[in-house]
């Protein structure tokens, strides 16, 4: 499975940290790589990259009608609908509009978010001590994640900037090379860097609940729903208990972030434009726009990612630890 926090990050190294952890050799019996070691965490980053750049980009058709129907709900009805005018418009090719901002961007993403997020729980599971790491665990996802966040979304926000002026202004530009220079020509740093503060609107809450959800999900799974131990489960087994998980972490996560996600498609559509007026112009209601296509879209993203990633961990043979369980100090002291 994939390492489910800060607390197993320090029972699961195989020196120095490891010393008394009793799941240490469970965690390190296959590992071709030591648990928190700068070739572990790399590696770590690039299973982030690969499953963030090629999920994002695969469904750049389905985020292109969205985004279309949050700028111009008039024109763009519905997901269907959404998807017929634009094949009306711009013919089949037009779905793929906005395709290589959306690879690089999420990409750079992937990398920093996950290799980050590993980085974070292990620091912050040192500073917090073997118990307390496992008694405040979804606290420690939540913080570890949402650091990672805040660093991912500034390497993030240029292409979602040329993405989505790609997707949603007829007109002004059809790939990344016409429409990088032209922005930056017309409106500076500000125009790739304006959407900065409402993407981490979106995506910090995105992030924790992606991670949180996901860890305390797959603890139930094990827990209520697989019939045996996750110590006897096939590797695939293991893969599909992260697929439903992460699945499951994906709905709850595009609710979450769905109003700020709104604010950022029309605010890098717009020149001049800054959150709170379009925060204002949108309201309640308009911020709700295109949830559904972003359940569909994000809760099949998450999982596939989430799966795409522990894959990267089993094809290097990485460390993955199983999921936590209270330490034997922890136990005797209840």
């Amino acid at each position: 499975m994939c390492d489910a926090g800060g607390y197993r990050a320090l029972q699961a190294r195989s020196a120095g940290l490891l010393k008394g952890r009793p799941w240490a050799a469970a965690a390190t019996e296959e590992a071709g790589y030591e648990y928190g070691s700068t070739k572990y965490l790399l590696l770590c980053g690039l299973g982030g990259m690969l499953s963030c750049g090629v999920t994002h980009t695969a469904v750049v058709p389905l985020d292109l009608v969205k985004c279309r129907m949050q700028v111009d709900p008039g024109k763009y009805r519905g997901i269907l609908s959404g998807f017929g005018v634009t094949v009306r418009d711009d013919g089949l090719r037009g779905l793929a509009r906005g395709w290589a901002p959306t690879f690089l961007g999420y990409s750079l993403q992937g990398l920093f978010k996950f290799g980050l997020y590993e980085v974070f729980k292990i620091r912050y599971a040192q500073l917090l001590g073997q118990e307390k790491a496992y008694e405040w665990r979804t606290s420690l996802y939540l913080a570890a994640s949402a650091s990672a966040e805040f660093f991912a979304d500034v390497t993030l926000a240029p292409m979602e900037a040329v993405k989505v002026r790609i997707q949603t202004q007829r007109g002004y530009a059809r790939t990344l090379r016409a429409a990088a220079p032209r922005m930056y020509g017309e409106e500076g740093l500000w125009a790739i860097y304006k959407g900065v503060a409402p993407l981490w609107m979106r995506q910090i809450p995105y992030t924790m609940m992606k991670f949180a959800c996901f860890e305390r999900t797959v603890e139930a799974l094990y827990k209520y729903v697989v019939p045996k131990p996750q110590s006897q489960c096939t590797k695939a087994q293991q893969l599909a208990v992260t697929f439903v998980a992460g699945y499951i972490a994906g709905v709850f996560c595009a609710v979450v972030s769905h109003p700020a996600d709104s604010v950022v498609s029309v605010l890098n559509k717009e020149k001049g434009s800054t959150a709170f007026a379009v925060l204002h112009k949108l309201g309640f209601g308009g911020v709700w726009k295109g949830l559904f296509a972003r359940i569909i879209m994000i809760g099949t993203l998450t999982a596939l990612q989430w799966f795409i990633y522990d894959s990267v961990k089993v094809y290097f043979k990485l460390p993955r630890p199983p999921v936590p369980q209270a330490p034997e100090s922890l136990k005797k002291r209840k």
